[in-house]
């Protein structure tokens, strides 16, 4: 008898039948779930509540004697952060402690640490975006962190908020939140990525200007820091603006007016020293002001030397770079000048630049006008000449005179010189060439020196003589200082040490195979001379000196020097009549002495071959003999000066100097 077998798939009806069972199921249980999620999400906000309650309490706690609390916590669900430096180890362990018995805690993530004392005691606030201000480094434990932020809100720059990841330490110093709000307000006037920094009591700042008040603004704060404060390194760059300008203007005295915008302080300076050298001693006006901006492919300094060499064609006028292009206009120095302004604009233009508008005119030049000015390494000679013979003649008077300096010719032709302008110029140069340095106008027919001597003797002198050796129709005025003391004053030191200090870099040299005295010599054997006055129990000795070896006389006569030498030579200063009386008795007595040795000397018979060389003995006396002779005429100069007869000599048998020495003057009592 055979089973039935069982059927191997349920029927369909019955599949439909028990899934809706399930989902009636499922639908019921779902109101279940959701009281029992409801239950646990009221159930956690009710133990995150009670934790946050309790955590505050803990944190508040840890203010008791202290600034504020210094206990920080945040809670997340049943976990709970906690951060702050306590001020000892021990109240910090006593709090997070507290923290971590706290029933439902799951979790306890200790981030607190101990205040320290530290040194040096640095804190920063940076603004890395516009509406946010950081704090790093330590801030004062004495202060509090909200103490500290609420000092520094007003300061802030404009909707930003401070965040505070500066830790607590000692050793602040004193006066701390007044120097860290001048810090942060600094920030509001520069851009972000700015930085302020406080080291003890030296605030840095590095940043760049928002804008061109923004950078005035900075500069007026940053010089008076606060009390007990001091700058350290401010690195503030300029802004960035979108008219990059840059003018020089001449006025009619030869000032110069400066104006626009300067990159950097380096090159303020460079352009500085350029307008010093075009002004050629007159006023520097600098009205630059510090922004960045000059066009991508202009080199800066290409462009300043360019303006001011269109400057120095200008007797009045403007030269301006604007708009990536340079435009002169004004009053030219000459009608050649109007051609010469062209040609630089056309031929020696820095790359990138543009050529604008020329506008110069070329108008009588009135007044005349010269200048020669010393400096302590060169001779600037500048203004006009009326030709060249009287250029090549000026250079040929200055050169002698100043051997030791370098001259610069910056001189130009023109017409419309005042008459006798050569014989002014050749009466005026040798008194220019005694003074430490000076300057020498020419405004027409007035003739101007001014300057410092090293001698008060020699200052005085030359207020007397240079307005006599002036032609007809010109006149002088002489504004020469002296910084030395005067040479009567007897608490000075020992004579021996004044005469050294008043002969020390002003070697007296003869040129070679004479005996005239040079210009230069005058102020030096002028304080010579006052200095034996004051000291009646010394007597000056006088020492010649030799010709460099192989080194032949000058022969080239000079008629013009010889003109001007004879009109401007001084006549010095005579302290007492008698002793001038007594000093031509010498000077006389030693002329008669000269002519008899001369007269006692046989003349030597006129041969028609020539005469045989001299023998090196015989040239060493006639070296003895042109040193005495020089020295002769140094102490003619000191008696005809005041100096007694019988206290200014040239002893005998003392061997002559070298020309390298000079002439020697010593004391002996």
């Amino acid at each position: 008898m055979s089973t039935p077998s069982l059927p191997s798939q349920v029927p369909p009806h019955g599949r439909t039948l028990r899934s809706r069972l399930i989902r009636a199921g499922w639908i019921a249980g779902l109101p279940l779930l959701a009281v029992i999620a409801a239950a646990a999400y009221f159930g956690m906000l009710r133990v995150t509540e009670r934790l946050e309650r309790e955590a505050t309490a803990i944190a508040a706690a840890t203010g008791e004697g202290q600034p504020e609390p210094w206990l920080r916590v945040s809670v997340t669900g049943r976990d709970l952060t906690a951060t702050g430096e306590a001020p000892e180890a021990s109240q910090r362990e006593a709090a997070v402690g507290r923290l971590a018995a706290i029933d439902g805690v799951r979790r306890l993530t200790d981030r607190t640490g101990v205040v320290e004392e530290v040194s040096p005691f640095v804190w920063s606030v940076e603004r890395p975006a516009a509406g946010r201000v950081e704090a790093t480094g330590s801030r004062p434990a004495e202060v509090g962190a909200f103490e500290l932020a609420q000092r520094l809100k007003p300061a802030l720059p404009r909707d930003a908020t401070l965040n505070d990841n500066a830790r607590a330490a000692r050793g602040a110093p004193r006066d701390f939140p007044d120097a860290a709000a001048f810090a942060v307000e600094r920030l509001q006037d520069l851009t972000t990525g700015a930085v302020a920094t406080l080291n003890d009591t030296v605030i840095s700042i590095r940043g760049e200007a928002a804008s061109l008040a923004a950078y005035d603004a900075l500069r007026t704060a940053l010089a008076t820091p606060p009390q007990g404060y001091t700058l350290g390194t401010i690195e503030i760059t300029p802004p960035v603006v979108g008219d990059f300008r840059f003018g020089v203007s001449r006025r009619p005295d030869g000032s110069l007016e400066l104006n626009g915008h300067v990159a950097s302080e380096s090159a303020r300076e460079e352009i500085r020293a350029a307008a010093a050298e075009a002004a050629e001693g007159a006023a520097v006006d600098d009205r630059l002001r510090d922004a960045r901006g000059l066009p991508p492919g202009i080199d800066g300094p290409a462009l300043a030397r360019f303006v001011f060499q269109l400057a120095g064609l200008l007797h009045e006028g403007r030269v301006s770079f604007e708009g990536e292009a340079v435009s002169v206009e004004g009053n030219a120095l000459d009608a050649g000048a109007v051609a010469e302004a062209q040609t630089l604009m056309r031929d020696a233009r820095p790359l990138g630049i543009a050529a604008g508008r020329v506008a110069l005119s070329a108008r009588p030049i009135v007044p005349y006008v010269l200048r020669i000015r010393r400096g302590s390494d060169s001779v600037t000679v500048s203004g006009h000449l009326p030709d060249r013979a009287t250029r090549e003649a000026l250079l040929a008077r200055l050169n002698p005179r100043f051997f030791r300096e370098s001259i610069q010719d910056r001189t130009r032709l023109a017409e419309g010189a005042p008459a006798a302008l050569g014989a002014a110029v050749a009466a005026a140069v040798d008194p220019l060439s005694t003074l430490a340095s000076g300057e020498l106008t020419i405004t027409g027919t007035s003739l101007r020196l001014t300057g410092t001597s090293l001698y008060p003797e020699s200052a005085a002198r030359l207020a007397q003589s240079l307005p006599k050796a002036m032609p007809a129709g010109w006149n002088a005025t002489v504004a020469v200082t002296s910084d030395a003391a005067p040479s009567a004053t007897a608490d000075l030191g020992p004579c021996g040490q004044r005469l050294a200090e008043r002969t020390a870099g002003h070697t007296l040299r003869f040129a070679p195979g004479s005996t005239a005295l040079a210009p230069e010599f005058y102020p030096v054997l002028d304080a010579v001379a006052a200095l034996a006055r004051a000291c009646p129990a010394e007597r000056i000795e006088v020492v010649g000196h030799l010709d460099p070896a192989g080194v032949k006389p000058e022969t080239q006569a000079d008629p013009v020097a010889d003109e001007a030498a004879k009109e401007t030579a001084p006549k010095p200063t005579k302290a007492d009549p008698k002793k001038d009386a007594k000093a031509n008795k010498g000077s006389k007595a030693k002329a008669e002495t000269k002519q008899d040795a001369s007269k006692s000397e046989p003349k030597p018979e006129a041969k028609s071959e020539p005469k045989p060389e001299k023998t090196e003995a015989e040239r060493a006396d006639a070296g003895a003999d042109l040193a005495r002779a020089r020295a002769l005429a140094v102490v003619d100069y000191l008696q005809k000066a005041g100096v007694p007869l019988e206290r200014a000599a040239a002893p005998t048998g003392v061997a002559p100097l070298s020309d390298r020495q000079g002439i020697g003057l010593s004391l002996r009592s």
